[in-house]
């Protein structure tokens, strides 16, 4: 009779693993930050954190969807069950992981300011009374808000922030090194226009994270997973290789 009831309690771990393989896990990008996710000339959403994600994907057997979101929106749909998680390079803070859980970190930011070529400044402090630029709600702006004398614009998106630049509207940028480097080093609009400034020095390190509902630990333990493969295989060493370069 033991022998029964252990053999149906191996068989209904293995359905439960096998059904939740099986499904499709809706991930939400705000694809509008190159080089992590973002909208390519044939309307696919592309990128490394993209291609992290579908690796992950294959480590684990999950089958997974790619889905645009608005930032402004992309937490609230979550809580909304309109998709499963969010890999939107989100960067994991205290009070972002009071509502959410976030997974293993799979990507190190810095906060980095973008100014025309032409332009003096290697700090926040040197930019006293000038205008940063930067997306909603992202550390870079929180960061903007608490540097004494700056002035700070917040865009729906971080490319609407880079061409408010381009037009002169306001004086810098402020947004993550990677997405920075990839608008001054690999855009051709704004080649020769811009300069990564500097980096903005910080005390604590920051790290993205994917971000599921609270809660929600077989997909959370099955994305740690995925990232602890993707980083041993050197599958991410190919990816940051492909997409960010050195």
């Amino acid at each position: 009779m033991l022998k029964k009831i252990a053999l149906a309690l191996v068989v209904v771990a293995m359905t439960a693993t096998f059904a939740f393989a099986e499904k499709t896990i809706v991930i939400a990008h705000d694809a509008t930050w190159p080089p992590m996710e973002f909208v390519d000339a044939n309307k696919n959403i592309v990128g490394y954190s993209v291609d992290y994600c579908d690796a992950i994907a294959k480590e684990t057997g999950l089958k997974v969807e790619h889905k645009s979101v608005a930032w402004d929106g992309i937490f609230a749909g979550l809580v909304g069950r309109k998709y499963d998680m969010i890999s939107s390079s989100v960067s994991i803070t205290p009070e972002r992981q009071k509502k959410f859980d976030f997974s293993d970190p799979y990507f190190e930011v810095t906060q980095a300011v973008i100014l025309p070529a032409d332009a003096s400044g290697k700090s926040l402090a040197d930019l006293k009374g000038k205008t940063l630029g930067g997306q909603m709600g992202t550390t870079g702006v929180f960061m903007s808000k608490r540097a004494e004398g700056v002035n700070t614009k917040e865009f729906d998106e971080i490319g609407f922030a880079v061409e408010a630049l381009y037009t002169g509207r306001i004086d810098g940028v402020i947004c993550d090194d990677a997405i920075a480097a990839d608008y001054v080093l690999r855009n051709p609009k704004y080649a020769g226009k811009f300069k990564l400034a500097f980096i903005v020095k910080s005390d604590k390190p920051e790290y993205y994270g994917f971000v599921v509902k609270k809660g929600n630990k077989e997909l959370l333990e099955t994305l740690n997973k995925g990232i602890a493969a993707v980083k041993a295989k050197g599958i991410e060493a190919e990816l940051r290789k492909k997409w960010i370069g050195q």
